[in-house]
């Protein structure tokens, strides 16, 4: 089921041009941390795609003014922003 939902992620992200990435990452984050038990306990993803998809645009906008020097970051922040909203199902 996770190739499942790689491809029809990666599929949709193609099809319009990145737009629905953040959508799509979310989802797959969700899908992902539901099925994750750690010590017994689940896993839980609260992000919205939403603001992922500020974030982005936020990267993005960075990235252009600082001439590409922001995506160096990009990586770090994406990791940050994942983390900051998974946490243990209670």
């Amino acid at each position: 089921m996770n190739a499942v939902i790689d491809w029809t992620s990666a599929l949709v992200s193609i099809i319009t041009l990145g737009i629905c990435y953040p959508f799509m990452a979310c989802r797959k984050l969700k899908w992902k941390s539901s099925h994750t038990f750690i010590d017994g306990r689940q896993q839980a993803f609260d992000g919205k795609a939403g603001q992922y998809f500020g974030k982005r645009i936020l990267w993005l906008f960075l990235t252009v003014i600082t001439f590409g020097v922001y995506v160096f970051w990009l990586k770090i922040k994406t990791i940050r922003w994942t983390v900051s909203h998974t946490h243990i199902a209670v």
